[in-house]
């Protein structure tokens, strides 16, 4: 499949020839990461560091946020590659650094080893000093230890001219289980589908800058169908993983698609179709994945409006349920002004929430510390049909704390309505903690014995 690249100088996106002579200054790199985000990582190089004259620290940190960044580019050692994963890169590009005893330190998954090769040798200090060394030396020596390989042909970067088909094999063999990842001088659909069916992906600046390759292209290219129209079935899911429903995606959907950042498909009867251009339940397109067989399509989109179906449930297979039901309930509350409702005197009353969701989580901590004692009457009334009350006094009483999360999980869904943050904002910053190599120290709550 096709990687993005952003090459950084001063907080520029940039584009360099052989890695020495500038040919092109792209701008802000902010929209570039949101749109080349959408089909999947994105590689962002900082080229000042790399060079030793600067750090583009702050803005790369920025794109994190805005896509999947594999961050590479001045990372000299261990530290420098773990601060990376923890300020969110999805994963490290090293170097240099890509030596046993940094990568043995490392999450294997999240790191990439990257050697520049010019005509086969391994090339070092921003591609002017021979090692001696090949691409396939340098591969073996770092098996198992990297989750993936970029080899950059430095002497066909940046030029547009394609690059030595006769060597993938032997790459791709050499990076075993790890995922080989070329670069160097792409600049073709057919050549992006040819890696992919090699087993490797594509790593692409100059051509999709230039124009010389649309992202829609490069992204569809390893993609078939089975249809005489060549169309891809395609599955779009809301910004919590359900599936809303079933479509078709053709070139032209995707290439829109992209371009215009919502959910747009094919219609077998209409063509081109723009979700929720007449209805209002539009869509914003967070990114686009291929299936293993790279026969289908999943779109991830934030849904608006009453939902995605046309009979006006969230799905075509169903109303919402569990808490997206819960946090579109509230949503409604608050736009109808529902008045007499618990949802509206929260919403109107900061103190008031603010006091229920204290109240409430003390109790989930108290239904919590009482797991395992004996039941009395008022909680054996709430056993669930056909479970004994010996079994609950001997094991954690799992009702009582089902109960009190689901008053929490309320009170805290009308807090986020109330501060206009989503339920998915909050998973998706919980996903991003989740990268973190680095783990917090917990410190006893305040008021806790000892302090």
């Amino acid at each position: 499949m096709i990687v993005p690249s952003i090459d950084l100088m001063d907080g520029q996106a940039v584009q360099l020839v052989q890695g020495r002579r500038k040919v092109l200054e792209a701008g802000d790199p902010r929209p570039i990461a949101e749109r080349f985000g959408r089909v999947g990582e994105v590689a962002v190089v900082d080229l000042d560091a790399a060079l030793g004259r600067g750090s583009n620290t702050a803005v790369i940190e920025e794109l994190c946020r805005l896509a999947p960044c594999r961050v590479g580019g001045g990372i000299r050692d261990r530290d420098g590659a773990l601060r990376w994963l923890d300020r969110g890169a999805a994963k490290v590009v090293l170097g240099t650094a890509a030596v046993p005893e940094v990568l043995e330190a490392l999450p294997r998954d999240r790191v990439v080893a990257a050697l520049d090769a010019w005509e086969g040798e391994v090339v070092v200090k921003g591609w002017t000093e021979h090692t001696g060394r090949t691409v396939l030396d340098g591969m073996r020596e770092l098996r198992g230890l990297a989750g993936g390989f970029l080899v950059t042909f430095v002497e066909g970067e940046g030029k547009e001219e394609g690059f030595p088909r006769d060597r993938i094999g032997a790459l791709a063999e050499a990076a075993g289980t790890a995922r080989l990842t070329v670069a160097g001088g792409i600049t073709a659909p057919e050549e992006i589908a040819w890696l992919d069916a090699a087993g490797a992906d594509a790593q692409v600046g100059m051509a999709l800058y230039r124009g010389t390759l649309g992202l829609a292209e490069a992204f569809t290219a390893p993609l078939r169908s089975e249809r005489p129209d060549g169309l891809w079935p395609t599955v779009v899911a809301d910004d919590r993983g359900a599936a809303l429903g079933l479509v078709w995606s053709s070139l032209e959907s995707v290439r829109t698609a992209i371009d215009e950042g919502r959910g747009v498909y094919h219609s077998r009867s209409r063509g081109l179709w723009r979700k929720g251009a007449s209805s209002g339940a539009i869509q914003e397109l967070l990114r686009i994945e291929p299936d293993c067989d790279r026969d289908a399509l999943r779109f991830t989109v934030s849904q608006r409006g009453a939902g995605f179906c046309h009979t006006g449930l969230w799905t075509c297979f169903g109303p919402a349920e569990g808490l997206r039901k819960l946090e579109r309930t509230v949503k409604s509350r608050r736009a109808n002004a529902v008045s007499g409702s618990l949802t509206g005197r929260l919403l109107a009353d900061p103190e008031f929430l603010r006091g229920k969701l204290v109240e409430e989580a003390g109790e989930v901590g108290d239904a919590v510390a009482r797991l395992g004692e004996p039941m009395g009457e008022r909680d054996a009334a709430s056993v669930p049909p056909g479970d004994g009350i010996a079994e609950w006094d001997a094991a954690p009483c799992r009702q009582r704390v089902i109960e009190e999360a689901a008053d929490v999980m309320y009170f805290l869904t009308v807090a986020l309505e109330h501060a206009g943050v989503r339920l998915a904002d909050v998973e998706r910053e919980l996903d991003r903690r989740g990268m973190r190599v680095g783990r917090r120290v917990a410190s006893a709550p305040k008021g806790a014995a000892g302090e």
